[in-house]
């Protein structure tokens, strides 16, 4: 199996609104995304899918979030915008916007809040390899 994965960022703000303590005030990120794909085999080119087209598809999901207040854009409106509801919406959309073969791989995304801290959404559970020490 060959992953290839990408990454992203976005400044934000955002607020809990079912949350209590300082995450409910409203404050700022730098927002890390990234995107996993999976496939079994690689294409007549010795790839498995063009980091260009990957990249292109997550900096646009990325570039709608930028220098926003995640809380007044949909589907965020309704669901909080927390860092899980964050990865699963990257998932979805990318879902819907990489070609079907290549949709189907999709692995997982992943957000980061902080260099320490992040949450990842996916359709299976998914092994990660552990940090370096």
């Amino acid at each position: 199996m060959y992953t290839i994965c990408v990454q992203a960022h976005y400044d934000s703000a955002h607020f809990l609104r079912n949350y209590h303590g300082k995450c409910e005030r409203l404050h700022g990120h730098r927002y890390v995304v990234e995107a996993a794909v999976q496939v079994a085999e690689l294409d007549e080119s010795g790839i498995a899918f063009d980091f260009v087209d990957l990249k292109r598809e997550l900096r646009a999901l990325a570039d709608r979030l930028d220098h926003e207040l995640i809380n007044e854009l949909p589907p965020f409106t309704d669901w909080e915008p927390s860092a899980e509801n964050q990865a699963r919406y990257f998932f979805e959309e990318l879902e819907a916007r990489l070609p079907a073969p290549i949709a189907a791989g999709l692995a997982y995304t992943r957000v980061w809040e902080t260099p320490t801290q992040w949450a990842l959404y996916s359709r299976e559970p998914v092994q990660l390899p552990l940090p370096a020490d």
